[in-house]
């Protein structure tokens, strides 16, 4: 038990008790929660705000913040929709998504390292500037749609469909595809290390050698891409590009799993996995409270309740580290 305490890790062990009493509260109300159908689809509507949330995990262990994802996600859609409406290619529409939201990740980055703007007043800045271009490009700002069944694919599409399983989503597949190889970058590799280090004590990093400036393009591009893909995969699935509507509020989710896995708001500390298992609790909330009828609004009362939770028992966390620190070096 202690190891596999010390693989999962205490913060991550919490968030699993956490799931199973929520999954055991919800299927003694109802008794759809179980079905293939129902289990499948909280896997599909985790797909975009898992997107950008692992692209999130990586900002905020660099001790940055970026609140312009949902916006990003929005112009990404938009762009993805033009593009397959007027030139037929699906694959175009992706790459153009996906660009679009790393060049609005490395404006970001140019503000905060070249403007010197703290990350959360830049990217609340450009949160406002890139929503107002989504609705620029849209035509008349409204939603662009799109029937191409080949884009449709990515985001509502099964696969492995036989009688009596629905198949996995395509868009779930994505998801755990991105988070493997975002997981071994962060653990694996002298970038993720890297990582770590800005996040954890910058000037230590400077001195080792590390380019602070050029590793945040690095991260903030690579979040924006994130970002990208998920507009784009929200494009398939409502089959219309939306400047706002399903963009909208994504930041707020992302930013709230991040920290629900262990991430800190001075940086430094974080997992992917951790942050996965926060996604997964957040969607199969959302998903029993819709099965249970329970009005949207007060889902939103319960996930800005428990971003403060995260918070506050990350910094009550950081504050006994400290404190056993100073205690240590007393004893010495």
């Amino acid at each position: 038990m202690k190891r596999f305490i010390n693989y999962v890790g205490t913060e991550n062990l919490s968030l699993i008790i956490a799931l199973i009493i929520m999954v055991g509260l919800i299927a003694t109300q109802t008794e759809f929660f179980f079905s293939a159908r129902n289990i499948l689809n909280i896997g599909q509507n985790m797909a975009v705000v898992g997107l950008i949330a692992v692209g999130m995990t990586m900002v905020i262990v660099s001790a940055g913040l970026d609140i312009s994802v949902g916006s990003i996600a929005g112009c990404a859609s938009v762009a993805c929709a033009l593009i397959v409406t007027n030139y037929g290619t699906v694959f175009g529409g992706v790459i153009v998504g996906i660009g679009f939201g790393a060049l609005f990740g490395l404006i970001n980055s140019v503000i905060i390292s070249y403007l010197r703007v703290n990350p959360v007043v830049a990217t609340l800045a450009t949160f406002s500037a890139f929503r107002g271009i989504a609705f620029l490009i849209a035509p008349g700002g409204r939603p662009v749609g799109v029937l191409d069944p080949n884009l449709g694919f990515l985001g509502s599409g099964r696969i492995f469909q036989f009688e009596g399983f629905p198949g996995i989503p395509v868009a779930f597949l994505i998801l755990v595809a991105v988070a493997v190889i975002a997981h071994f970058v962060m653990t694996s590799t002298v970038f993720g290390r890297a990582i770590y280090s800005m996040g954890g004590n910058p000037v230590a990093a400077r001195l080792a050698g590390i380019n602070l400036t050029k590793m945040r393009f690095y991260i903030y591009a690579i979040s924006g891409a994130l970002s990208g893909l998920a507009g784009v995969i929200v494009t398939a699935r409502t089959s219309s590009g939306q400047p706002a509507s399903g963009t909208q509020g994504l930041e707020l989710e992302a930013i709230t799993a991040v920290f629900l896995g262990g991430a800190l708001l001075a940086g430094g500390k974080g997992t992917v996995m951790g942050t996965l298992l926060a996604v997964l609790l957040l969607a199969t909330l959302s998903n029993g409270m819709n099965l249970l009828g329970i009005a949207t609004f007060y889902q939103l009362v319960a996930k800005g309740l428990l971003l403060v939770l995260a918070v506050a028992i990350g910094q009550w966390r950081l504050a006994r580290d400290e404190k056993k620190q100073a205690k240590l070096a007393e004893s010495q």
